[in-house]
């Protein structure tokens, strides 16, 4: 080579790892006190993958939903990952944000996840995109929310009334008269000024 410029050796052998590795570790920060924030950190690591997970299932109900009615015999059919209650209820919040969905999507969607059977708080997204976009088919499954989570509901009265469809409405006040008397007052009086 030339003078003055040797090449270091490729393998500086047992010495050289070990010394490589003693000093690779005096830069690595110090370890956390009781493992308590490393719980946080594996914490908040698996939401992040849980969130990732959803963002990855809200892109293939949106595949689904541009798809055209007739498919091809080749095209494979989407599969759906299972997905936990936090992750459906933001699955739901992430499809309520869509324009338009339509029927056959929607079934696909209440068929998937047994959208009736979920927790309240899933339950009450499903019905916003049930009213959001004029599902009829599952007309009964805001009927039965309404007169079974009157506490979550109000906001679901709201939203039948303000797209101004007359059949929204009619569902509306049917459910309000069957469920009034069991209704808080406050609740009641609030429900009847958007109805009324």
């Amino acid at each position: 080579g030339v003078a003055g410029l040797e090449r270091p050796p490729l393998s500086a052998g047992r010495a050289g790892r070990t010394a490589l590795g003693a000093d690779s570790s005096a830069r690595l920060p110090p370890s956390p006190p009781a493992g308590e924030p490393l719980q946080r950190e594996r914490q908040a690591g698996e939401e992040c993958g849980l969130a990732r997970q959803v963002s990855a299932e809200v892109e293939k109900w949106v595949r689904v939903n541009r798809r055209p009615r007739k498919r091809k015999r080749r095209e494979t059919e989407e599969v759906f990952a299972k997905l936990l209650p936090d992750q459906l209820l933001l699955l739901l919040e992430h499809l309520l944000e869509q324009t338009t969905l339509n029927p056959r999507t929607l079934q696909r969607l209440e068929r998937t996840y047994h959208l009736p059977e979920q927790d309240a708080e899933v339950r009450h997204r499903w019905c916003e995109l049930v009213v959001k976009h004029k599902y009829k088919k599952a007309y009964g499954h805001v009927e039965r929310f309404l007169q079974e989570d009157q506490a979550m509901g109000i906001y679901l009265y709201g939203e039948l009334m303000v797209n101004e469809d007359a059949r929204q409405q009619q569902l509306a006040r049917k459910c309000f008269e069957l469920s009034k008397e069991q209704m808080d007052r406050s609740s009641a009086e609030v429900v009847a000024e958007m109805l009324f």
